[in-house]
């Protein structure tokens, strides 16, 4: 498991900041596009207005750089909630990158058909090569989930590397996910955890043996060290 922990918030982000540049340059240099797939929440706020900002946003071809959202929530365009909506105020928008560039969720029709369509347009994004994203960012919640992959949540066995539309009891809403499965295919995965308020999910995903991915589901995440890094704080670490 590769772990690292970093004494504070801002020590955090601006070591996971660089190890995006230094995965967007390499993917740019190697096959000409940068494929990124961003975390929702309030906790990457932080990381994406650091990325927009000197010195990183100079450190990525931007005009190469597509986006894409592990989760989205299923509620209108321009809701407040959504995901894409933080990620447009503090990325987007700052970095003035193209529509064409940032794959959204579209919530205009079912759950089901947001769900297909969003998987069907990541499909042809990478035409006929496997769907292997350059670098996929996630952060847990206080109950273990990551992305839309909630407790005892049907999503949990889907084998199938794709997006699934999910019902969340506990939050009372569908959700728009990638599939553990889908995660897994990235060629980088970045875990973004920080804050006291983390710590018993973060031992329970990484250390306790006891309980399932039923209750733990970020336990379904690949903890290849070559690939995976856990981006932890000292409190987010402190029961490791």
């Amino acid at each position: 498991m590769n772990i690292k922990i970093y004494d504070n918030t801002n020590d955090l982000i601006t070591a996971l900041a660089q190890a995006v540049c230094d995965v967007a340059k390499e993917a740019i240099a190697t096959r000409g596009q940068f494929n990124f797939v961003l975390s929702g929440g309030s906790s990457p706020r932080k990381l994406y207005k650091l990325l927009a900002s000197e010195p990183n946003k100079n450190q990525i071809d931007w005009e190469n750089t597509c986006f894409f959202f592990g989760d989205e929530r299923f509620v209108p365009k321009g809701n407040s909630q959504r995901n894409s909506l933080m990620a447009k105020k503090a990325l987007f928008d700052p970095l003035k990158i193209k529509n064409s560039h940032i794959f959204k969720v579209d919530t205009t029709g079912s759950p089901e058909e947001a769900a297909q369509k969003y998987a069907e347009s990541i499909a042809a994004h990478f035409q006929k090569t496997p769907v292997e994203f350059d670098f996929l960012l996630l952060g847990i919640g206080e109950n273990a989930h990551t992305a839309s992959l909630f407790p005892n949540t049907d999503v949990l066995d889907e084998t199938e590397a794709t997006i699934k539309s999910v019902f969340v009891k506990e939050v009372d809403m569908y959700r728009i996910t990638m599939t553990a499965p889908l995660i897994n295919q990235a060629k980088n995965i970045g875990f973004l955890v920080f804050g006291k308020d983390k710590s018993e999910a973060v031992f329970q995903i990484l250390e306790d043996k006891s309980g399932s991915v039923v209750q733990y589901p970020a336990r379904l995440i690949n903890s290849d060290d070559h690939k995976v890094v856990w981006y932890l704080d000292t409190a987010a670490a402190s029961r490791l």
